[in-house]
């Protein structure tokens, strides 16, 4: 699936930025990788113990298009990136406040090329529809951990992601009820 949702947006040449807050990210970083290894790949992680973890898998699997981690959070500027192609964010939406949200988009609104796309990942409602009970049992989880966390209607998203030169180009469904999200720089600032 990755494969055909990131050839349908990303030539294989142009570099990519990833941001993932998981407790399995260093697996998930040489998926990529592996299925698209003409694209080269950054990930990155706001936790030092994640980005050692990171790096050291990456270094196991000797995949040649996976960087170096570097730290990045999203509500921190600069960012220590100056232009990507694509940013690709998997599952952090929902396990963090509105804000870290709107850093995300005004980050990929300031770094993208013109076209380039922001790949999100996740559970999402879509005009209220929670597409399953599992998500709806799940938002309020996360909601009984945190108040600012939860599960973002597509419709919140999309004012954010159009003042910042986003415009939301597909989205794919995914299992259990997620959603992938392609967002693509149309526009400027």
């Amino acid at each position: 699936m990755l494969r055909t949702s990131w050839r349908c947006c990303v030539p294989q040449y142009q570099p990519l930025v990833m941001s993932w807050r998981l407790p399995r990210v260093p697996v998930i970083t040489q998926r990529p990788s592996r299925a698209l290894p003409g694209v080269r790949w950054q990930p990155s992680d706001p936790d030092p113990a994640m980005r050692a973890s990171i790096a050291a898998h990456a270094t196991e699997a000797g995949l040649p298009n996976l960087a170096h981690p570097l730290e990045l959070d999203v509500e921190k500027r600069p960012w220590p990136v100056e232009r990507a192609d694509a940013i690709v964010c998997i599952n952090m939406i929902h396990i963090s406040p509105w804000p870290a949200t709107e850093a995300l988009f005004a980050g990929a609104g300031d770094l993208l090329t013109h076209n380039g796309v922001l790949f999100t990942y996740g559970p999402y409602s879509v005009d209220g529809d929670f597409r399953g009970e599992g998500n709806v049992t799940f938002d309020r989880n996360l909601r009984a951990r945190n108040p600012a966390w939860g599960i973002r209607d597509i419709r919140e998203l999309e004012p954010v992601a159009d003042i910042n030169g986003l415009m939301l180009a597909a989205t794919v469904a995914m299992p259990a009820n997620n959603l992938s999200l392609i967002w693509r720089k149309t526009g400027s600032k």
